[in-house]
């Protein structure tokens, strides 16, 4: 089996102040971001999943990355003391901070990938099991969407369950996707990256592109202004949806390829057979926990 050449792993390093080489001096003493523990052991990995070697790479060691760049880049600044989602939500729309959106963003969605697995398979919860269904036909359904969506996606990104409220559906669910550190909060419409530009042609990615810069350039985030009324009118982007995310399936290269390969030459390797793996190791009781439903919603949706 062909394996990538990857940093040897080292021992994890759990809720520990970050002390980065990139900090000023004057900030080294101060606590920043750092590796939340999470509710399991990752020690020996995650049985059926993940080995301790990929867990090591994809959390321990790219977590931390990720938060001592962002350390680096709001040092002796307000956001020391702000969530790591707050940051990206703020930083959305702003063009000239995009890094501390990048690795604001990419740290948060993968805790979020993380925080959301188990040691061993968990039950769907009865009531959002009934939501699931009116949503996608069956379980079975929303699986497959998941799942190979997730192995089809041809650049690296992450493979998003949302629940969506409207007037008609009070709740709903719905799959999509963002690329690279793309986020799927409503107040970040503009960063989602919800296509793969890596597909699409040379006209389609100049239109998006100075589609969003114009968005930018006039709201209360882009070319200096900071407009308070115009702050609170654009939490939402125009055609953005009230949604909130309860489950996300990390598609970056580093958390599968160690363990699954590219598949080449090997019947249920690659990017498919982790993706299939991940879908029994979802804990379910805390995507339940994310969706937050209540008898009453479910009464209404059945009306």
């Amino acid at each position: 089996m062909l394996r990538p050449r990857l940093r040897i792993p080292r021992p994890p390093r759990l809720a520990v102040p970050i002390q980065s080489s990139l900090l000023p001096l004057a900030h080294q003493t101060r606590a920043q971001h750092t590796l939340r523990p999470l509710d399991y052991s990752i020690d020996q990995g995650i049985p059926g999943f993940l080995s301790a070697a990929s867990c090591n790479i994809s959390w321990t060691q790219y977590q931390t990355h990720l938060l001592e760049k962002l350390n680096a880049l709001i040092a002796g600044t307000d956001n020391e003391v702000k969530d790591v989602k707050d940051i990206a939500l703020m930083t959305a729309r702003d063009p000239d901070v995009a890094p501390i959106f990048n690795y604001a963003s990419m740290a948060h969605n993968n805790q979020f990938f993380f925080q959301h697995l188990s040691h061993k398979p968990v039950e769907i919860p009865a009531l959002l099991r009934g939501h699931l269904e009116k949503s996608f036909g069956s379980i079975e359904t929303l699986r497959r969407e998941m799942v190979y969506t997730a192995a089809a996606m041809f650049g690296p990104g992450f493979v998003w369950l949302v629940k969506v409220s409207t007037p008609s559906m009070p709740v709903s669910f719905k799959v999509l996707t963002t690329y690279l550190a793309g986020s799927p909060y409503p107040a970040a419409h503009w960063r989602r990256q919800d296509v793969d530009m890596n597909t699409q042609s040379g006209s389609f990615n100049e239109s998006a592109v100075e589609t969003g810069k114009r968005y930018l350039e006039n709201t209360a985030f882009g070319a200096g202004k900071r407009s308070p009324a115009t702050v609170k009118r654009l939490s939402f982007a125009p055609g953005g949806t009230d949604l909130v995310p309860v489950l996300c399936l990390n598609t970056w290269e580093h958390v599968w390829l160690w363990d699954y390969g590219f598949g080449v030459g090997q019947a249920g390797g690659g990017k498919l057979a982790y993706a299939e793996a991940w879908w029994n190791r979802i804990n379910w009781d805390k995507v339940s926990k994310e969706a937050n439903i209540t008898r009453q919603e479910m009464s209404s949706n059945t009306q």
